[in-house]
């Protein structure tokens, strides 16, 4: 008859002396090698029930005689700390209880409650982000991946990737793209962050950013010793014809497709002047691509680094187009760049994940992302339609605007109004954006940025169980 305390599926086997991490301390090694068993079990290391090594094997592995382990283990089984039984081994006594100090009380705070919608900026719906397509990719990728994907690659990124990169950007965004040129990054915070690294060590002074935008890369380039002017927004873009009159500015920072969070697009003669400038000066124009894809009542307007690729530097992600915590991104460089990115990548963030890069490169060589974009294109645009009829009806007096495309929209308020909606936003349990957080300017400018109060509303990202309820409490909050 088998006895019921043999190793089995619910009886792991004991782990060796290697695995127990013991460090023994005390005047001899019986008593270091005890006190080191004590304190394992009294932290919770070694948990009630676990099975401890023969002493044979604990022996050799700690490098003591087996007299020293049997005597460490009598004096703990004497102590209740251990137990030993025939066919069973030494275990740890289940009485044995780990001691851990109590947790420090909170500070107290004000109850905050969790927003029932969220219209914030900068995420997709993602609800909508593809399973099954993907781990059908994966699972491709996976199974045809060279053996050099599992080691340290090409700074620059799988070249799978970079290839199909290359393609799918020259035929739906009009960029203009090598496999050589393209470098893989872990989204656009981090591109910017090695682009930073890169105009600095060219000692360039001043990068311009537009007037409305986000903080955070604002920072970003304040951080790594950049001075950061703003450019002028207005309904045809930024101000680029302003930048010849920007003092030490050695690159801009934009969102011509589609500016952000505004919504407008950088009309054609703003993006010559774009172009005139970095060509005329030796300035770089980094091109934020962050919803390309995404135009309604057209086709999209084509990436601005088509007409220059030696000026222009062009930052693409999936962080809109399939979810951000794929953590994929992309730049196409002008070729004089590509050496000194990568010497920047090499110094902090030198690898992106392998298999996610073979599976985004299969996910895009099968059509699955042209799909997948579409049918994102199609719902985000209902979206959009279904939020103008609302607010006609409900609204009237509310302007939407900005061009139909991207994943947020302009909703301007009556003047005065902004602060007082985002405080009854809040209690219907409502989060979203006004956009005087999004404004930046600065006293030497020589401007400053008009009174405008407008939500910044994020259509894209509730789910389809809650839209109706986003919308309704929207309206519900209108002026």
């Amino acid at each position: 008859m088998t006895d019921s305390r043999t190793n089995s599926a619910a009886d792991p086997p004991p782990a060796s002396g290697a695995d127990l991490h013991l460090e023994l301390r005390g005047p001899g090694l019986r008593a270091g090698l005890a006190g080191a068993l004590r304190e394992a079990m009294r932290t919770g290391r070694l948990a009630p029930g676990t099975r401890l090594p023969a002493s044979r094997s604990l022996a050799a592995d700690l490098g003591v005689s087996r007299n020293t382990v049997v005597e460490a283990y009598a004096e703990l089984v004497a102590e209740g700390w251990l137990t030993a039984q025939q066919g069973s081994g030494t275990r740890v006594a289940t009485r044995v209880e780990p001691h851990r100090a109590a947790p420090d009380a909170p500070p107290t705070r004000p109850t905050r409650h969790r927003p029932r919608y969220g219209l914030l900026t900068g995420s997709p719906d993602l609800a909508g982000f593809p399973r099954t397509q993907w781990v059908t990719a994966a699972r491709r990728a996976l199974a045809a991946a060279p053996h050099d994907a599992f080691g340290y690659g090409d700074a620059r990124g799988r070249v799978e990737l970079r290839t199909a990169l290359a393609d799918y950007l020259a035929r739906a965004r009009g960029v203009y793209a090598e496999p050589e040129r393209v470098v893989i990054c872990s989204g656009f915070h981090h591109g910017l962050a090695l682009m930073a690294q890169v105009l600095r060590a060219r000692r360039v002074r001043a990068v311009a950013v537009e007037a409305f935008g986000l903080d955070l890369y604002r920072d970003l380039l304040t951080n790594a010793g950049l001075h950061t002017p703003p450019l002028y927004v207005d309904e045809h873009g930024a101000r680029t014809d302003d930048l010849a009159r920007l003092r030490a500015v050695g690159a801009v920072l934009m969102t011509p497709a589609h500016q952000y969070p505004t919504g407008v697009a950088l009309c054609p003669e703003r993006r010559t002047a774009a172009v005139d400038w970095a060509r005329a000066t030796g300035g770089l124009i980094l091109e934020d691509d962050y919803d390309g894809e995404f135009r309604y009542d057209r086709q999209p307007v084509g990436a601005l680094q088509g007409l220059d690729p030696q000026r222009v530097v062009y930052f693409g992600s999936v962080s809109k187009s399939l979810a951000p915590g794929v953590r994929l991104g992309w730049m196409v460089l002008p070729e004089e760049l590509v050496p000194e990115i990568v010497t920047a990548k090499g110094h902090g963030d030198y690898m992106t994940s392998a298999l996610e890069q073979l599976t985004l490169a299969e996910f895009i060589a099968s059509g699955a992302y042209d799909r997948h974009v579409r049918a994102m294109r199609l719902r985000y645009g209902r979206r959009r339609d279904q939020l103008v009829a609302v607010l006609r009806q409900r609204a009237p007096g509310i302007r939407v605007a900005g061009m139909a495309a991207g994943l947020q929209t302009v909703l301007e308020l009556p003047r005065g109004t902004e602060s007082s909606v985002l405080r009854a936003a809040a209690r219907q349990g409502l989060a979203v954006s006004g956009l005087a957080q999004f404004g930046y300017e600065v006293a030497d400018c020589g401007w400053q940025l008009p009174e405008r109060d407008a939500l910044v509303v994020n259509y894209a990202a509730p789910s389809d169980s809650a839209w109706a309820g986003a919308l309704d409490a929207l309206c519900r909050v209108m002026p």
